[in-house]
């Protein structure tokens, strides 16, 4: 594969990503939350740190930047629109734009909803897609500064990838976020499979994630949703749910 990813756990919930392109050996990690798990995964990855990636302004995917771009010397890439609440950009792009890890192209998506200036990172060529906070397992993120229509909108750009890009998210939220989704499909065979394949690995501590967008497209109600009125019941329906 032209670049692998691997889940790095930090704080009580999040995930940061660490990728490496083949060819150069050029390591990235997107949303350091918290510095201590990224520069152990990074110290053990060959304690090399070429970029940073971040998908939005949320303290916890950038409380670790500034400690991980000292230690190695890190240029750090995020949305133009957002850097006014971002760490010092040495690279701003905008929806259209490309990232390079070393030689693996990086397609720059506009993913609001979560956060207005959102975006996210697919790297086609390695079936990768960092969306942060905007999708997760089973579902999506809570409508914080944009509207049903923004989320709406950002899904739509997503559903359109390769079946076996792999949802690289922000969050261990599966296991919780399963518990609502069945309750809106509770005739969709294949989220209670996967219900029941989340639980299962949750209770043996592991993670549920990456997940390929072909079986979110198959479980997930927030990418089934057909218009903005669904996706926004939908969302009103998960913030309420205990």
């Amino acid at each position: 594969m032209p670049v692998t990813v691997e889940a790095v756990p930090c704080l009580s919930d999040n995930y940061a990503w660490l990728l490496r392109d083949q060819a150069t050996g050029t390591v990235a990690i997107c949303d350091p939350g918290e510095a201590a798990p990224a520069i152990a995964a990074l110290d053990a990855a060959g304690g090399r740190c070429d970029l940073i990636l971040l998908t939005h302004h949320h303290d916890d995917h950038i409380a670790g930047v500034e400690e991980v771009r000292a230690r190695y010397g890190a240029k750090v890439i995020g949305a133009k629109a957002d850097a006014h609440r971002l760490p010092k950009l040495d690279q701003a792009v905008a929806p259209g734009d490309s990232v390079m890890v070393g030689q693996t192209r990086g397609e720059v998506i506009d993913s609001p909803g979560h956060t207005i200036g959102h975006i996210a990172f697919h790297f086609p060529e390695g079936h990768v897609l960092l969306c942060g906070d905007t999708l997760f397992s089973l579902g999506c993120g809570r409508l914080l500064e944009g509207t049903a229509a923004d989320m709406f909108r950002a899904l739509s750009l997503l559903k359109p990838l390769p079946p076996e890009t792999l949802i690289c998210c922000g969050h261990e939220y599966t296991e919780s976020n399963a518990r609502f989704a069945v309750t809106v499909e509770p005739d969709n065979a294949a989220l209670q499979a996967r219900a029941e394949a989340v639980r299962a690995l949750r209770a043996a501590s592991r993670p549920t994630l990456p997940v390929t967008l072909g079986e979110e497209m198959m479980t997930n109600p927030f990418l089934r949703a057909e218009t903005v009125e669904e996706l926004g019941r939908i969302r009103s329906g998960k913030d309420n749910f205990r």
